[in-house]
C-alpha cells in the first residue's frame, strides 16, 4: 500500500511566502500528530554549523511548537547531538552557544533545546541491532522512553549519499557520536600526489589528526582515519577522492539500518521536509557561498521516511534534471532499494497536493 505524503509548493524565497505555506500544511497535518497531555515531545532539528545561513529558519520551529503546545498542553523540546568534525556543534557547550547565535533558543522558538547527547557526545545507551552492516549503535538516553517523534528536515545534496533529507537525519542526527563514526568507518579517502600542493587546508580541517604533511606532501594515516569527509570537503585542489563505487554502498547501509532502528523504538513518528535553498552540501559544511543545485520546490509531510524523502527527490529531479550532475554518484538510488528492501518503509506513494 501507497504512502500519503503531502505537499505544498513554496517556490518564493520570500519568509512570509514561505511561512504561509507552512501554516497551511500544519492545519492539514495537525489531526495526525496524536500527542497527550503532558507528554514530552522530541523535534529533531540540525541548526547547521557556524557558517551556514542555508539551514531551517528558526521562525519556521514557532508555530510547530505551537501546535505541540496547543495539543492538550505536550510539552516539546528541541534537540540535535554533537557532531565528529571541527566546529562550534563538537561539544555541548560551544554547541548551545551557537544556538543562541543562530536564533534557536526558547524565546524565539517556544521550545528548549536540549544537545541529546551530553558534553562531548558520549551520554546514550547502547543497543545491539540486527544488522550485518553495523552491530551496535549507541543513542541519545530518551530513546526509546517516549511515544512520540517528530522530525524536521532541510533537504540538500550531500557529500557522501548525493541526497540528504529525514533519513539522513535522524540516522546520522539521532546518534552518540561513537556511532557516527561507525556510520563513517568504511569511507577511505586517498591523496592524489600529483594533484597536492601541500597547502595544510585537509590537515586542519581532519577531527582526529589522521592527515600529516610531514613529507612532501599530504599523507592519511588509514589507520586513524574516521571516514568523516572533511578532507574531502576543505581540498580546493581536486587532490583527494573516494572509491565511491566500494565505500558508498556500505555507508548508505548502515545510514539504513540504524535509521530503521532509531525510528522503530517511538509508536508515532511524523517528518516534515523543507525543500527550498537546496545546497549543494548539507548545512554542517555549507556557507553563505555555497552553491545552489536546485530550483525551490516547497514543504512535504509524511508519517513514513522513505516515502517522504523519495517524493522530495522525485520533486527536485523534476524541477532540477541537473540535481543529478552535481552528486558524486548515485548513492541515494541503491539506499533508497536497500531502505525498501530493509523495510524502512514505502518507496510507492501518494502525492497529495494541498
Amino acid at each position: 500500500m501507497k504512502s500519503d505524503v503531502y505537499f505544498i509548493e513554496a517556490k518564493e524565497s520570500r519568509l512570509q511566502a514561505r511561512y504561509a505555506a507552512l501554516l497551511k500544511l500544519i492545519n492539514k497535518i495537525s489531526g495526525l500528530l496524536p500527542y497527550q497531555e503532558n507528554e514530552f515531545i522530541p523535534l529533531k532539528i540540525t541548526i547547521g554549523d557556524s557558517r551556514c545561513i542555508y539551514n531551517i529558519n528558526p521562525e519556521f520551529i514557532k508555530p510547530l511548537v505551537r501546535l505541540i503546545k496547543n495539543t492538550k498542553g505536550a510539552k516539546p523540546f528541541l534537540f540535535d547531538t554533537n557532531v565528529i568534525y571541527h566546529g562550534e556543534r563538537q561539544n555541548a557547550v560551544d554547541h548551545l552557544n551557537l544556538v543562541q547565535s543562530k536564533g534557536f533558543g526558547i524565546t524565539r522558538t517556544g521550545a528548549p533545546y536540549i544537545v541529546a547527547d551530553g558534553l562531548l557526545g558520549q551520554d546514550g545507551k547502547e543497543f545491539t541491532i540486527n544488522s550485518k552492516y553495523i552491530s551496535k549503535i549507541r543513542v541519545p538516553s530518551f530513546v526509546g522512553m517516549l511515544d512520540n517523534l517528530l522530525v524536521i528536515s532541510h533537504a540538500t545534496g550531500h557529500i557522501l549519499t548525493g541526497f540528504a533529507s529525514s533519513i539522513k537525519n535522524v540516522a546520522m542526527g539521532m546518534v552518540c557520536r561513537s556511532t557516527k563514526l561507525a556510520q563513517h568507518s568504511s569511507i577511505r579517502p586517498h591523496i592524489i600526489k600529483e594533484k597536492c600542493t601541500k597547502c595544510g587546508l585537509c590537515v586542519q580541517a581532519c577531527p582526529v589528526e589522521a592527515i600529516s604533511d610531514k613529507s612532501y606532501k599530504a599523507v592519511i594515516d588509514t589507520d586513524k582515519c574516521v571516514g568523516c569527509g572533511e578532507c574531502l570537503c576543505a581540498c580546493r585542489f581536486d587532490a583527494i577522492f573516494i572509491h565511491w563505487e566500494d565505500d558508498d554502498d556500505l555507508f548508505a547501509r548502515r545510514l539504513i539500518d540504524t535509521a530503521k532502528f532509531v525510528i522503530s523504538k517511538f509508536k508515532h513518528k511524523f517528518f516534515i521536509n523543507f525543500a527550498f535553498d537546496i545546497t549543494k552540501e548539507c548545512d554542517c559544511i555549507s556557507t553563505k557561498t555555497e552553491k545552489m543545485v536546485a530550483s525551490n520546490i516547497g514543504i512535504l509531510a509524511s508519517s513514513d521516511i522513505l516515502s517522504l524523502d523519495k517524493a522530495t527527490l522525485d520533486l527536485i529531479m523534476k524541477s532540477s534534471p541537473h540535481f543529478i550532475k552535481e552528486r558524486p554518484s548515485g548513492v541515494y538510488s541503491k539506499m533508497f532499494e536497500y531502505a525498501r528492501e530493509a523495510k524502512l518503509g514505502n518507496i510507492e506513494y501518494n502525492l497529495i497536493k494541498l
